[in-house]
């Protein structure tokens, strides 16, 4: 995917990696000339549905379609709209369908606006030094007290690699995600339910105030959020130093020399990644291609 650059200072970066070689990644990036959107396609109930990564690469464009039209509706009901409509077509019904996490920044006038659902970040960088972080935590906070998420956990760091059990608790753990998902008390995502879109976490920020902006997809953000390996600050250090695509590389490496998940337990030994990159004030004359900055 390229990224795209304007006269303002407005450029994009991408790096994009699937999780296992050979295989399409379920993560998606949408580049305009005023927005960028980073989905993650999340798993189906059963074989025989679309799959995530179908689901985030229709969805992207129908949100395509309603952030292209340059009126500043807000993002909560643009995202709400796009979910109806993909419904709508594909005669999906909720709780059984394919699903995405949304991360969005728009760039309206003065401002930048953002939206998150899911599990996919947007980082935000001021000019004073301060960051900004758009998350939305609600089904970690979920998960986290789940037995099965400390027993496989546990187990990982003990050397049992991934094994029968292992994939037992990871279907205990879906199933119990399946009970909690889009309603009240429980955890919001893109799927076939437009409430959600309304139920997005946002924030706004003045453009000026900003030099960069991050959105990733958790095969990125775990690089932070669970490894500790660098904090954001290095992280978008590294992108403007290195590119958006050498920081996904990087994370990627860095699993696997982790194969058997001892280090830092996880679901799986890689998941797909998606990084954009949105530089503020890029030097005038600058092109814009995926995963690098070229004259």
């Amino acid at each position: 995917m390229d990224g795209r650059q304007d006269g303002a200072g407005w450029v994009v970066r991408t790096g994009e990696r699937p999780g296992t070689a050979g295989r399409l990644t379920e993560d998606h990036i949408v580049v305009l000339p005023d927005a960028v959107v980073v989905l993650d396609g999340v798993s189906t109930v059963t074989g025989d549905e679309p799959l995530g990564g179908w689901y985030a690469r229709t969805l992207g464009e129908r949100l395509a379609d309603g952030l292209g039209g340059g009126a500043a509706a807000d993002l909560r009901a643009v995202l709400s709209e796009a979910i109806r409509a993909v419904a709508a077509e594909h005669r999906l019904l909720p709780g059984r369908s394919p699903a995405a996490t949304v991360a969005v920044l728009r760039r309206t006038g003065d401002r930048l606006d953002a939206l998150v659902l899911g599990d996919s970040p947007v980082v935000a960088f001021g000019r004073d030094g301060t960051v900004h972080e758009l998350r939305d935590d609600r089904l970690a906070d979920l998960v986290a007290p789940r037995p099965q998420l400390a027993e496989y956990r546990d187990r990982l760091a003990a050397g049992s690699g991934y094994d029968q059990r292992h994939r037992e608790l990871m279907r205990e753990l879906r199933e119990f995600q399946y009970t909690v998902i889009n309603r009240e008390g429980g955890y919001w995502i893109a799927e076939a339910e437009p409430e959600a879109g309304l139920r997005a976490r946002t924030a706004s920020w003045p453009l000026a105030e900003l030099t960069d902006v991050v959105l990733a997809t958790d095969g990125v953000s775990s690089l932070v959020d669970d490894y500790r390996l660098a904090d954001w600050c290095t992280l978008v250090e590294d992108c403007r130093r290195s590119g958006p695509q050498w920081l996904v590389d990087a994370v990627h490496e860095a699993e696997a020399g982790d194969q058997g998940a001892v280090k830092w337990p996880r679901g799986k030994v890689h998941d797909d990644k998606a990084l954009a990159h949105i530089t503020l004030d890029a030097p005038p004359g600058q092109r814009v291609v995926h995963g690098r900055v070229g004259r």
